[in-house]
């Protein structure tokens, strides 16, 4: 047995003209401004700003660190960072909470996700023993602790004055490092080779 339904011709003439109506009521208000879908789709930058900044690094719940900077930006985008755009100082201390060096640069910027600082303008990095580093860039690798550049940096100390031409990588504390094509006096002890 089939079954059907019929509309009365009563409905048909009212449903039909109401579903032609609707639909295209819909399909003409589909149309999209592209300044609009731009408004909601483009990505945001969010900035965060800091000034006369005191921030410490510890690791393991020893101090490590305790860097200061006049102003300071932090960026929330594809990579999070955070920028020092008008100097920073950072001292650097050693398991007894000494101060080990110290370091200062015009500029420098701190990527999270590496967990390394990149300085450049005027980088000096100064040891307790008086031994100092100057460079135009530097790298600090916080979970190595030490620093490495490819460009041209200096050493002088109580009895070196080495230029290294391609770099150096050394220590937070500047006790032994290699140095990249290096020129300049200094002294090898006997039995020693310079690295």
């Amino acid at each position: 047995m089939r079954r059907s339904v019929h509309f009365s011709y009563r409905y048909s003439t009212f449903l039909v003209p109401c579903l032609l109506f609707l639909v295209s009521l819909l399909l003409s208000s589909c149309e999209n401004d592209p300044g609009e879908i731009e408004l909601w789709t483009k990505k945001t930058d969010l900035k965060e700003e800091a000034k006369t900044v005191e921030s410490y690094l510890s690791q393991s719940g020893v101090m490590k660190a305790k860097l200061t900077a006049p102003l300071m930006y932090r960026y929330q985008r594809d990579t999070v960072y955070t920028e020092f755009p008008k100097t920073l100082y950072v001292e650097f201390y050693d398991d007894s909470v000494r101060v080990d060096s110290r370091l200062t640069a015009n500029y420098g910027i701190y990527y999270d996700n590496l967990n390394k600082v990149f300085l450049r303008d005027s980088v000096t990095v100064i040891n307790s023993e008086g031994d100092t580093l100057r460079t135009p860039e530097l790298w600090w690798d916080q979970n190595a602790g030490k620093f490495y550049t490819d460009k041209p940096a200096r050493i002088d100390g109580i009895d070196k004055h080495i230029y290294c031409k391609d770099g150096i990588d050394a220590p937070q504390d500047l006790r032994g490092f290699t140095c990249h094509f290096p020129s300049g006096p200094f002294n090898v002890k006997e039995g020693s080779t310079p690295r």
